[in-house]
């Protein structure tokens, strides 16, 4: 859980090749599928905002939830750039999401960008998913995505990802190790100067792989109701070789009339 640094200041230079726009459409097509197309959404892991405002502009009230005080404010001000369309600002709140806290309830929940990942103990990821279940309307929706062990296994362990941009430029190092399920992100970082001359910054991350059947099982623990799981992108099963996938949750336990302020 440890917070982007440095990088939160040249992560959307890094992260162009992401489309954003055609992974909100599909969280879009799900949370429509699953009965939620408008009301009050919160996004955990939220970094520099970018789907919480792209979700915005569908049309939902947003709140964004992070760690990281320094992908927040990229996020804020993201925020008051796009403020000019005339919707409702969202809300970015720093807190920790193993153990956030909200003034009432939402509609949906939704975590992207393997953002659950960086949950590293499974008993810390079920109580993330016992606040969720406590702060979703009756009937709410949680949908996150994951990536899988296979990714770890096959595409991403032991490799190293580089790339150089006019005045950033980066070494990301991934080493895997199977018996724990974690892999270790080292991030060197190369920012420019005023003077011409390149900074180095060092951050260390960690994800975690998790079974799907681990994952279910921690569902249903929670006190959500699990709904099912997709390969990324599509309604398709999950398959052997996903690399990424999607699981939806539902609300359990409440009835309409116990929606109000949880503290």
């Amino acid at each position: 859980m440890e917070a982007y640094s440095e990088f939160a200041h040249v992560y959307d230079l890094f992260m162009d090749n992401i489309p954003y726009e055609e992974w909100c459409d599909y969280l879009v097509m799900l949370l429509n599928k699953y009965g939620i197309q408008d009301g009050l959404v919160l996004e955990l892991g939220c970094g520099t905002g970018n789907m919480t405002e792209a979700l915005r502009k569908k049309g939902y009230d947003m709140i964004g939830i992070d760690n990281s005080e320094e992908m927040l404010a990229e996020a804020m001000e993201k925020g008051i750039e796009e403020e000019a369309d005339g919707g409702p600002a969202a809300l970015y709140l720093c807190q920790d999401m193993r153990k956030f806290e909200l003034y009432g309830t939402v509609r949906a929940a939704v975590s992207v960008c393997d953002s659950m990942n960086y949950i590293l103990d499974a008993e810390d990821l079920l109580q993330v998913f016992k606040l969720v279940n406590n702060y979703l309307d009756p009937e709410g929706v949680f949908i996150f995505d994951l990536n899988t062990r296979y990714k770890y296994e096959h595409i991403l362990g032991e490799q190293t990802i580089g790339e150089t941009r006019e005045d950033h430029c980066f070494i990301w190092d991934n080493y895997y190790d199977k018996e724990s399920g974690l892999n270790e992100y080292v991030l060197n970082l190369f920012i420019q100067s005023d003077d011409g001359r390149y900074d180095r910054f060092e951050e260390v991350h960690y994800q975690k792989a998790y079974d799907l059947e681990e994952i279910r099982g921690l569902i249903e623990r929670s006190g959500l109701r699990w709904e099912g799981a997709f390969d990324a992108f599509t309604l398709d099963p999950v398959r052997e070789d996903s690399e990424r996938i999607y699981i939806i949750a539902r609300e359990h336990g409440k009835k309409e009339k116990d929606r109000r302020e949880v503290k």
